[in-house]
């Protein structure tokens, strides 16, 4: 999917990939991307039409629908349709296209072919999004476990589904209730677990929030990333409490920061921004007033014609 966002150690880079710019065709894989170039021109034409929300034809889904049930030897297993199976099959074979060949998982260097096989930029939002539907617990990777839940999610099997079911997954993150879900969930995916990290770095968090708030930007975002930027408080990390707690900030705090109060129970940063935020505002006006008070007295000294 690109170059990562966050667990990369540039953060300006994108969600796929750790490293920057990478080779897009190693050995290994210049065969796999040369078979799957016609498909892709075909799914980035075409992303519905004749195809249902799991991504299957329908001529496919009439003829699996009319088949049996596929025996178990198991009783206690639930029965398996033949559609389901059929399902299952093409989600296998759409992970094994992408797959590590070491390990059983996709990792960055599939994830940049099946973001670029969707037809997606892999700094867009809807990136964030489906790792987010997949439930992916790290950047740059979907494991088996979380690319088969995944597709099962959102009822796709194929690259037109995933494609195609696209636009009710934007619309499902502008829900209050999803948005928050999908919140949270991005200050988990933007940490390294392998490094056991419990805050996001400054920079990182700076990059996930311009991400997030992709849709649904507030007022008071720009002014938030410029005092991050500026960095007056020398922090290095964004916690957990202080990430969650800044999107009810967004919710109840007025862009002109006149409702907020240091005697509620804000993250301490809060204060310091707020603090800092009004200072900036006042000095800005001030140097407002000044300029126009010298273009007047320019005007007054001038002779009259």
């Amino acid at each position: 999917m690109g170059q990562c966002v966050t667990k990369c150690k540039n953060p300006s880079s994108t969600l796929g990939s750790k490293n920057g710019d990478r080779e897009s065709s190693s050995k290994a894989h210049s065969k796999r991307s040369t078979i799957h170039k016609e498909e892709h021109s075909a799914v980035c034409g075409k992303c519905s039409g004749d195809i249902l929300v799991n991504g299957t034809k329908k001529m496919e889904a009439a003829v699996e629908s009319s088949q049996p049930p596929a025996s178990s030897g198991d009783a206690k297993k639930e029965p398996v349709s033949g559609t389901e199976e059929s399902s299952l099959h093409r989600t296998e074979e759409l992970f094994r296209r992408y797959k590590d060949e070491r390990e059983d998982a996709i990792l960055e260097e599939g994830m940049e072919r099946f973001c670029n096989d969707l037809c997606v930029d892999p700094t867009e939002f809807k990136v964030l999004v489906l790792a987010w539907k997949f439930q992916a617990a790290t950047m740059c990777k979907f494991t088996r476990t979380e690319f088969f839940d995944g597709c099962k999610a959102i009822h796709a099997d194929s690259l037109e589904g995933i494609c195609a079911r696209f636009p009710s997954l934007l619309s499902e993150a502008k829900q209050e209730e999803k948005f928050k879900d999908l919140y949270r969930f991005t200050f988990q995916f933007g940490l390294d677990s392998e490094e056991g990290q419990r805050s996001l770095h400054r920079e990182i968090a700076i990059a996930l929030w311009k991400l997030v708030f992709t849709q649904n930007k507030p007022p008071i975002l720009d002014q938030w990333l410029h005092f991050l930027n500026e960095n007056p408080s020398g922090i290095k990390g964004i916690s957990r409490d202080t990430w969650n707690m800044f999107l009810n900030f967004t919710q109840v705090i007025g862009p002109d920061l006149s409702n907020y109060s240091e005697d509620e129970a804000w993250p301490s940063l809060f204060d310091t921004f707020v603090e800092w935020e009004t200072e900036r505002r006042k000095k800005e006006e001030e140097a407002g007033q000044c300029t126009a008070a010298s273009q007047t007295d320019s005007s007054s000294a001038e002779p009259p014609t």
